[in-house]
């Protein structure tokens, strides 16, 4: 990076920063602390909303994703706005009405604290985790491609998330998100706009398009039923509601940044707002990634983008067939060139002999380009058995740094660190409040002075700081990033959703028979995920199903229990 790019750099996250903490001086209460003074409007919430979801993770993957895997991952985010429609209408009034600082509060009036502080494990196990995951992500990446040590990145990134979230609290949260998704926004689009602007002269944008989905990158719906297949319409619209609907309407990152809203109409603006723009936003930043491999047949693109792996096995005693296998790359990219400038003019002509002839051409040397990276990926395990295989999620960031100019490369690295503390910072947030209320307050000190407890949030709110920053120091491979994420809340959202379902549906089922549910329940999707090979979307519906039906047989279980013995 160059000086200018430091600056850049730099600059945006002072300001991010600054505005964040100068937003929420004179925070005085755990109450204003936890979940500002109300006085966020709907705008500022559905922003916040779509910053606490969209963590690095979203802008480093969602482009590799696209790129090795085409369109079809947007449809996970299908059942995202019918959900919007449905937290509106049940979930919404019943949190303002209460006035809560946790979305678990309820489920103690509703059933008991043992039910209560449940679910409130499931979170903090759940969301302490994937804390850790957002951090690792960016500084994995980062410290890869630009030679940062992942260590002091983890460190970097956390301490200054820690900062200003412990003095902020929630208000500087929801400040900081509208600077970080501003940056996150004009970054992504001059990274779209850079892509198509190096593209060759005579194709633009549409061409590009047309391109990508004569290259089969444009596999935006899949109606085919297929329990097995991670991403179709079916699993989008059914799991991806149900993964929607516990995520936003349960997990106390997401609820702490809507009732935070001036009254109950500013929230569900903010929610219907969030599920307007998620998708459009989701399909634009997927969309890069078609846009990137359409790129990557005109101008050369590394064999491996994991430039950590690639140095290596250059300085390795496989150098001399790592250097074979790059000459046989450059030879396949001249032929791979030539065949997409023919497909590009017989798209142009609409002559359908050619469109043909060098599409199969593309999809042949799409196949010999897969064998090499085969072979490259099965040296550097000889190299080192513990090498990352992987590059999914180095694609984007690559591109960055070799392609863009200066400045620019600073903005884009600043969207990185934008995104990871802007869903960091609400998830610390979450976590101090889950923690406070749920568990210190509830359980162990319930009569202490509001200074004791705003000294408490803050000490809680550094503490899972540095245990998501511990998180990131052991993480191991993940794969694709983006998937990571999305698999470990699928883990425990079906069972945590399924929870408030009965809570809010069944009236009749008490707190003992809805406690043991969930404890089966998700016993029961711990072993699919580990002995089936079931899409991870389903195991939201699977959980929230298993959850009710349980409840519903140990309810009626004990009620002819007790019409037994009397």
């Amino acid at each position: 990076m160059s000086a200018l790019d430091w600056i850049v750099l730099l600059l945006s996250l002072a300001s991010i920063v600054g505005y964040g903490l100068y937003k929420s001086r004179g925070t005085q209460n755990m109450e204003t602390y936890l979940k500002g003074d109300h006085s966020i409007p709907w705008y500022m919430v559905g922003l916040s909303i779509m910053a606490t979801q969209a963590s690095a993770i979203t802008f480093l993957s969602a482009p590799g994703q696209a790129y090795t895997d085409g369109m079809r991952f947007v449809q996970y985010y299908f059942g995202l706005p019918i959900a919007m429609v449905v937290l509106c209408i049940f979930f919404l009034p019943i949190y303002h009405r209460l006035n809560v600082y946790t979305a678990y509060e309820y489920l103690e009036n509703r059933f008991d604290q043992k039910t209560r502080v449940f679910t409130s494990l499931l979170f903090l196990t759940q969301r302490g985790l994937a804390s850790g995951l957002t951090l690792y992500a960016p500084s994995l990446i980062l410290s890869a491609l630009l030679g940062w040590n992942i260590y002091y990145t983890n460190l970097f990134i956390g301490s200054i998330v820690i900062a200003y979230t412990v003095a902020g609290g929630s208000k500087a949260v929801s400040y900081t998100h509208l600077q970080q998704m501003s940056i996150i926004f004009i970054g992504m689009f001059l990274a779209g706009y850079m892509i198509v602007k190096l593209l060759p002269e005579d194709i633009g944008f549409t061409d590009a398009v047309k391109m990508g989905g004569k290259l089969g990158k444009m596999n935006v719906i899949d109606w085919n039923f297929d329990l097995n297949n991670k991403y179709n319409i079916w699993s989008g619209l059914i799991g991806g509601f149900f993964l929607a609907l516990s995520y936003f309407g349960t997990d106390q990152s997401q609820v702490s940044r809507y009732i935070s809203a001036k009254d109950l109409k500013q929230s569900r603006m903010g929610l219907l707002m969030n599920g307007f723009i998620k998708v459009p936003m989701q399909f634009f930043i997927l969309l890069i990634g078609v846009l990137l491999f359409v790129f990557y047949q005109f101008k050369p693109a590394p064999l491996f983008f994991n430039n950590n792996e690639t140095q290596k096995l250059e300085a390795s005693i496989y150098a001399k067939d790592w250097q074979q296998l790059n000459t046989q790359h450059q030879a396949l990219f001249e032929k791979r060139k030539s065949a997409a400038i023919g497909l590009n003019q017989g798209i142009k002509a609409g002559d359908d002999a050619a469109i043909t002839s060098h599409q199969g051409v593309l999809v042949q040397s799409e196949k010999d380009l897969q064998k090499l990276r085969k072979q490259a990926t099965d040296l550097m395990k000889l190299n080192d058995p513990k090498a990352e295989t992987n590059d999914t999620n180095y694609v984007f960031l690559r591109y960055v740094i070799d392609y863009l100019p200066h400045g620019l490369i600073g903005l884009l690295i600043a969207v990185i660190f934008a995104a990871s503390m802007q869903s960091k910072s609400a998830e610390l947030n979450a976590l101090a409040s889950c923690t406070m209320v749920d568990i210190y307050k509830r359980s162990f000190n319930k009569n202490a002075s509001e200074a004791h407890y705003l000294k408490a949030s803050k000490w809680a709110t550094g503490l899972w700081g540095l245990y998501a920053i511990g998180v990131a120091m052991f993480a191991n491979k993940l794969g694709s990033l983006i998937e990571a994420v999305n698999v470990l809340g699928s883990l425990f959202y079906g069972t945590i959703l399924g929870i408030f379902l009965v809570a809010f549906m069944f009236k009749q089922i008490k707190g003992a028979s809805a406690f043991y549910a969930a404890i089966i329940a998700e016993s029961m999707v711990l072993s699919l995920y580990f002995y089936t090979d079931i899409s991870f979307l389903w195991f939201n519906l699977v959980g929230s199903f298993l959850v009710i039906a349980f409840s519903f047989l140990i309810h009626f279980g004990s009620m002819l229990k007790t019409e037994t013995n009397t």
